[in-house]
Order: C-alpha cells, then sequence, then structure tokens
C-alpha cells in the first residue's frame, strides 16, 4: 500500500523504519517544523524528520495539517492509507477521508484511558500498574476512533523516558500488523468505551516541580513521569534550583516533608511517611552527581529542607 506518515518526536521514528523496510511504499513523511533543541537552544529538524531524510523519503514540515499547502499536498499523493505517531496535531476532516482507508494512529495509552499528547507520563502519575499501545482509526476528534490492536504492557517502575521507548519499539510492529490486515481486508475495529475516559495533557516544567509533601510512593511517581522531560526539580533553602533524575523508596521514618537523614554514603530525603534515597541529582550549574557527592560538597545543616518554597 501506499502510505503517509506523519510523525515528530523520538517515539515516532521506530515505526516509520518499520514500514520503509516492509513491502509497503511510504511515498511521503509530514512532520512539525524545526525546533529549539539542546544546550545551546539551536534551531534542529524533528527526528522524524532526520530518519526520513536519511532514508531518501519526501519530506513535507507543516506546524499544522489543517493548511490548504497540506490538504493539496496529500491529494495528490493519491495514497492507501496515513499513519500517524505522535505528530503533535490533529487531522482534519477533509484530510481524513483523503487516503482510500483513512488514517490509523498508534497510541501509547489504553484506549480511552489517557487520550491526549502525554499519555505515558500521566499513567505513571496516576499509579496506573499497566497500561496499552492502541492502533485505532483517526477521528475528527481526539484519540476517540475504534480500536484494531491492544497490546497490554506492565509499567513497573520504568520513567517516562524508559517506557515510551520500550513501547515505541514494540508499537512499530504492532502498527505494521494492523496495516496487513488492512491491506487484505481482515482488520476488525472495536469501538471504544465511553467510561473512564481521562485525558492527558502535555506536563509542563511546574509538574516538574517536588516538594515532597505527599507521601513517597506518590513523590517517586512524579519524579519518573516527568523524567528525562521536562525533568523533576526541587528548591534547595537558599531558593536555586536543583534537579532530580532517580530516586528509590525506603523504609525509612520520615523526619518531615524535604528534611534529610545524610550518611556517608546515602541521603534520603523525607516525605509525608517514609524516605526517598536521592541517588542523582544535578545542583543548579552542575553536572548529574550521586546524592551522597552532593551532600559532601552542600554540607546540608540540621534544619536543611528541600522543596520548601514553589519557585516562582
Amino acid at each position: 500500500m501506499r502510505i503517509i506518515f506523519a510523525g515528530t518526536p523520538h517515539a515516532a521514528v521506530p515505526t516509520l523504519q518499520r514500514l520503509v523496510n516492509s513491502p509497503h511504499d511510504v511515498c511521503a513523511v509530514i512532520t512539525r517544523p524545526p525546533a529549539r533543541s539542546g544546550r545551546g537552544r539551536g534551531m534542529h529538524p524533528s527526528p522524524v524528520a532526520q530518519c526520513a531524510t536519511e532514508l531518501g523519503l519526501n519530506v513535507m514540515e507543516a506546524a499544522s495539517l489543517k493548511g490548504d499547502d497540506v490538504a493539496q499536498y496529500v491529494h495528490a499523493l493519491h495514497a492507501d492509507l496515513g499513519v500517524v505517531v505522535a505528530y503533535g496535531g490533529l487531522v482534519p476532516a477533509a484530510v481524513l477521508d483523503m487516503p482510500r482507508h483513512g488514517w490509523i494512529n498508534l497510541h501509547f495509552s489504553d484506549l480511552p484511558r489517557w487520550r491526549g499528547a502525554a499519555p505515558v507520563q500521566w499513567a505513571i502519575r496516576a499509579g496506573d500498574t499497566t497500561t496499552a499501545s492502541c492502533v485505532f482509526q483517526l477521528e475528527e476528534t481526539l484519540d476517540t476512533g475504534d480500536v484494531y490492536s491492544r497490546v497490554t504492557v506492565d509499567i513497573a517502575d520504568q520513567n517516562a523516558g524508559e517506557l515510551l521507548e520500550s513501547m515505541a519499539n514494540s508499537g512499530a510492529e504492532q502498527l505494521l500488523e494492523v496495516v496487513n490486515t488492512i491491506e487484505n481486508g481482515t482488520a476488525i475495529a472495536v469501538p471504544q468505551t465511553s467510561q473512564g475516559v481521562t485525558v492527558a495533557r502535555m506536563l509542563t516544567h511546574a509538574d516538574g516541580f517536588v516538594d515532597f509533601a505527599a507521601d513517597a510512593a506518590t513523590t517517586e511517581r512524579i519524579i519518573r513521569s516527568v523524567t528525562p522531560n521536562p525533568g523533576a526539580w526541587t528548591l534547595l533553602p537558599d531558593g536555586r534550583r536543583m534537579k532530580i533524575a532517580q530516586v528509590t523508596p525506603t523504609s525509612s521514618t520520615s523526619l518531615g516533608p524535604g528534611r534529610l537523614v545524610v550518611t556517608k554514603n546515602s541521603v534520603e530525603v523525607g516525605c509525608s511517611d517514609t524516605c526517598l534515597r536521592l541517588d542523582t541529582v544535578a545542583p543548579a550549574g552542575k553536572g548529574w552527581m550521586d546524592g551522597a557527592a552532593w551532600a559532601r560538597g552542600a554540607r546540608p545543616t540540621a534544619d536543611f529542607a528541600l522543596g520548601r518554597a514553589k519557585e516562582a
């Protein structure tokens, strides 16, 4: 089949690569324009654009799929199917109808739970023990279409980056299987239930703030949900920020939210019930380091506490 692929981040790359290596013809790729990233905040093409260019595919960069230029481009391709993986915008009705079989989407949640931009992050944050990757028929409304394939995934103790990478790799083969069934006429799509609908908005820098006021399990999930992006952070008593990449729950009794228990080889921070060991942190202007190494340099006093006041 002639396939149009629309996607933007790293999570979309495995599916693009799998389709290119299949008997199907990826006739064009649509991705969002270059964006600022990296230390220098320079403009860089999307991961999908970079991959598509290396593969010698036709690439169109568009901030939205709603423009007349996109509609004309898609119409001229005479595609059999459109495939979306994390493009970053809705497909308008006119464009949805252009490929012979419409468009399908690989979404990293157990639909209808966590419709929206950040399903993996919110599944972790909410304490879900499992999630799923779903391939469904795109409609004009957000993540509401009938589901062709659903594969359950255990979350365990993975952070958002680890879980998304794993699901992106396994989901590529899952989506190809659906494409094959659409081609041979055996695909069956099941309507989503109207029960249990939740929306997963994009997480922001503010969502990564950790004040340690909640219980240890909740706080640990917050940290995993924003790792590696947008990142977890807390405040030192002097108001400077400290980033947090990894913590481990312990059974130690808390001295109070944000209070520290410092030994030669570890640093534990209190939550509302027990403590979390600070495994990997980065004080402002410094690189990642072990929590104990940070404490040896910071020499926290007895009244030292993390996360007392949220940054303005």
